[in-house]
């Protein structure tokens, strides 16, 4: 809520798409492959832009802030690995934020698959050395395991590369304007999150017939532990302003701009030299019968919705292609009720299932424990 407060200061897509795309959802009738792929990618990786499988949902919904500034995008074997999976979603803030957010939807997964294409030929590499950041990257170098090493450590020297083309990109101004991003990795039972902002993944578990929401990542924010301590390290200024006491910005040391309502992200290099980075945390989760789906999200949703709301509308829905869309629905209709005087938000959200059935599909909803939602 809030990304960016203001600061002075139609690209063609691959496949032949305009960069004003409209993003949607099929919601006439389920299907195992509704026919929106866009191009294909690096290693033969079918790309979509929107749409649903019978694995994933995909929706987005412009706010009434002007051009929707959210993107997302599944490469479907990825890499040229059968059956693996990339899902991201991103948030684009300031004037540009949404050249930013679609040039980043559309360079980095690439931009990994070669890495990590790569990485199987050189070896294993040092993530310090790459980035030069010490241990800002989490849980990067706690793995013996040299597959989720070379995974983790290509994960992050993307996201490095990234930004810095980014940077160089002469027809995008960045200076002010920025992106968040959460990525997920699926390879058979290895779930890979990264995330850069205060976008979201959430996993979906079930014990019994209680389904849990468990939360993939921190929402990186100025105030979050580590993060304050980093920005005013680097002579960064965190506050919030009077009309909004509870978000927490990042500023210039000497002019009350951009307002940055997170400490990690694509872009703003205005705050790159205060604190400001584009540094991913890296989490591994292997998956269980338990598991069900993940779903990532803009703040658009999460300002509104509970983990615990989110699990509960995916779950309810009887056809998976229309879940995205159902909590993009109920997450604009809690912000016309919480926030009424305020602008509604960019929202968007990319569901990803792990099974071709749910377990608990053809049980009663009586029979199903959501605790007290």
């Amino acid at each position: 809520m809030g990304a960016c407060c203001s600061c002075q200061v139609g690209t063609r897509l691959r496949g032949g798409l305009s960069g004003d795309h409209c993003i949607g959802l099929n919601d006439n009738k389920e299907a195992e492959d509704d026919g929106q792929v866009i191009a294909i990618g690096a290693y033969g990786a079918r790309i979509r832009l929107r749409g649903s499988t019978k694995f994933v949902s995909m929706f987005s919904r412009k706010g009434r802030k002007g051009t929707n500034q959210d993107a997302m995008t599944v490469w479907e074997d990825f890499g040229g690995n059968r059956g693996v999976v990339y899902c991201g979603v991103f948030d684009g803030h300031g004037p540009s934020g949404h050249k930013v957010s679609r040039y980043v939807r559309d360079t980095l997964p690439s931009k990994l698959s070669w890495l990590l294409r790569g990485s199987h030929i050189r070896g294993r590499t040092c993530a310090n050395r790459v980035y030069g950041f010490g241990d800002e990257v989490i849980n990067v170098n706690d793995s013996k395991d040299p597959v989720l090493y070379s995974w983790k450590t290509s994960i992050a020297r993307s996201f490095k590369e990234m930004d810095d083309r980014l940077e160089a990109h002469r027809s995008i101004d960045s200076y002010c304007s920025g992106s968040t991003c959460v990525s997920v990795l699926k390879h058979g039972e290895n779930l890979i999150i990264a995330n850069v902002g205060d976008s979201r993944a959430l996993l979906c578990t079930r014990h019994g017939n209680q389904l849990h929401p468990i939360q993939l990542t921190v929402d990186l924010k100025p105030q979050t532990q580590g993060e304050y301590e980093r920005i005013k390290r680097c002579g960064g200024r965190v506050g919030a302003m009077g009309h909004e006491p509870s978000i927490y910005r990042v500023w210039m040391p000497d002019q009350d701009c951009p307002g940055l309502a997170m400490s990690r992200a694509f872009g703003d290099f205005c705050l790159k030299d205060y604190g400001l980075i584009s540094v991913p945390n890296v989490y591994y989760h292997k998956l269980t019968e338990q598991d069900e789906f993940v779903v990532l999200a803009t703040d658009g949703v999460w300002d509104v919705l509970k983990n615990e709301e989110v699990v509960k509308i995916v779950w309810s829905v009887n056809k998976r292609s229309m879940a995205a869309r159902f909590v993009v629905d109920y997450a604009v209709r809690a912000w016309r009720q919480k926030y009424p005087a305020s602008k509604i938000d960019d929202c968007t959200v990319v569901v990803l299932y792990f099974k071709k059935r749910l377990c608990l599909a053809n049980s009663a909803p009586e029979e199903i424990n959501l605790g007290s939602l």
